[in-house]
């Protein structure tokens, strides 16, 4: 591992766009010396609907931003990009081992926690064609029965501030009524945005059916990476809550919702900067 990564440096993670506060509030919940730089490619989202190329394309830029910004790591919190975008992030910093997707994490868990039971997936139709889901929980456990369903109105539903609502669990309900999830044990939340919805989720369900948020899972991954790599910041001289000098947020382009989302995840108003990498 290169000598130029040191423990204060920040870690970056970058999603399409609300989705990866999810992320970004439980990696600093868990892990609060840490400093954090996020961006958020409103400009872009949803990824979900874009090629696969397009995909790797903004991935790596934001990756080479993020790593110009001196990050130790970089989180792709987005379950769109980690499955078209990974290995190209991967090789284009050549961070190697220091780059988390959120797939990974939770294909671990949900083996250790549901092994050879049926496993629902919700996710972008992207991260569902891509099958990336039922592909590396079927490496761990050849026996899990994966079913992956696509719910495409989600993610722009709560970028827009359509959530915890009357229209927001009509539609989550109708997703889940289809028959293809039926009788499952466990549920993941394929997208990042979609734990911004888990209470609605859980409501449907009750409590027959295990709802992963990937976002805590990936939180302790982060964790376990930084320590086996004596990268895990313990020093508390910097130790700054949400929204202050320590953590910084840019977004691709502005939108009401975005600073909106950051209040709630934050308990005030965050500051975002917008800047247009793509014009750089």
């Amino acid at each position: 591992m290169s000598t130029t990564y040191n423990p204060s440096q920040p870690i970056g993670i970058f999603d399409s766009g609300i989705g990866g506060l999810t992320v970004a509030r439980a990696i600093t919940k868990l892990l609060p010396n840490e400093q954090i730089i996020y961006f958020g490619d409103t400009a872009h989202m949803p990824y979900g609907e874009k090629s696969a190329e397009a995909i790797k394309s903004y991935s790596v830029k934001i990756a080479e931003f993020l790593k110009f910004k001196n990050c130790k790591m970089i989180v792709i919190a987005c379950n769109t990009a980690s499955a078209a975008g990974f290995k190209a992030v991967v090789k284009e910093t050549g961070m190697k081992d220091l780059i988390v997707n959120v797939i990974d994490p939770a294909a671990e868990y949900v083996v250790k926690h549901h092994y050879r039971q049926k496993i629902g997936v919700i996710a972008t139709k992207r991260t569902i064609s891509s099958n990336v889901y039922a592909k590396r929980i079927s490496a761990l456990d050849p026996v899990a029965d994966v079913v992956q369903l696509a719910t495409p109105l989600l993610a722009p539903m709560i970028e827009e501030g359509f959530y915890n609502n009357k229209i927001s669990q009509t539609i989550i309900n109708s997703y889940l009524s289809k028959s293809k999830l039926n009788k499952i044990d466990a549920l993941i939340l394929g997208c990042t945005h979609y734990p911004l919805v888990k209470n609605e989720i859980q409501k449907f369900y009750g409590k027959s059916v295990e709802i992963i948020d990937t976002s805590i899972i990936v939180a302790q991954y982060v964790k376990t990476v930084l320590e086996k790599h004596q990268l895990l910041n313990t020093s508390k001289v910097n130790k700054l809550g949400f929204g202050k000098k320590s953590q910084q947020f840019f977004v691709s382009d502005f939108t009401q919702s975005f600073e909106e989302t950051s209040k709630i995840f934050f308990d005030e108003k965050v500051k975002l900067k917008q800047f247009n990498i793509w014009e750089e």
